[in-house]
């Protein structure tokens, strides 16, 4: 009987075990609401102004905001975007552009004085629709 009982509470915690690495170890993968995602993308878009630097900027800005958020709603780790990114290195269909994009965007953040072709806009904000699809927000 106390045999039956050790085994018993040994194959408990095997399973506890078992179940805390797959929580813990393995990415969840949550469904978003990618109607949200495609109107906030929408909007992005429609306030794009052509020639407009400031409207250029803020794009690219919010693009990496929904980004960002796209990755936290689908269960990606880490602290910071970039640990996100990290985490979720497998699943972007090209991993560059997206970390150019997001480079770009902490350019745009931090130096005020930065110039950025209507070009370069264009492909970062095409790299960034590309990462949602990727992570399948929208």
């Amino acid at each position: 009987m106390d045999g039956t009982l050790i085994a018993l509470v040994a194959a408990a915690v095997v399973v506890a075990g078992i179940l805390y690495a797959i929580i813990h170890f393995f990415p969840q993968t949550a469904t978003v609401d990618k109607q949200k995602y495609q109107s906030r993308w929408l909007d992005i878009e429609q306030r794009l102004r052509p020639g407009n630097t400031e409207s250029q900027q803020m794009a690219i800005l919010n693009a990496d905001k929904l980004l960002d958020q796209a990755l936290k709603d689908t269960g990606s780790k880490g602290k910071t975007m970039g640990e996100r990114m990290k985490s979720r290195q497998g699943v972007w269909s090209n991993a560059n552009a997206v970390w150019a994009a997001h480079k770009l965007r902490n350019q745009i953040a931090h130096d005020e004085h930065v110039v950025v072709s209507e070009d370069t806009v264009r492909r970062a904000l095409a790299s960034f629709k590309r990462a949602l699809k990727d992570l399948e927000a929208m």
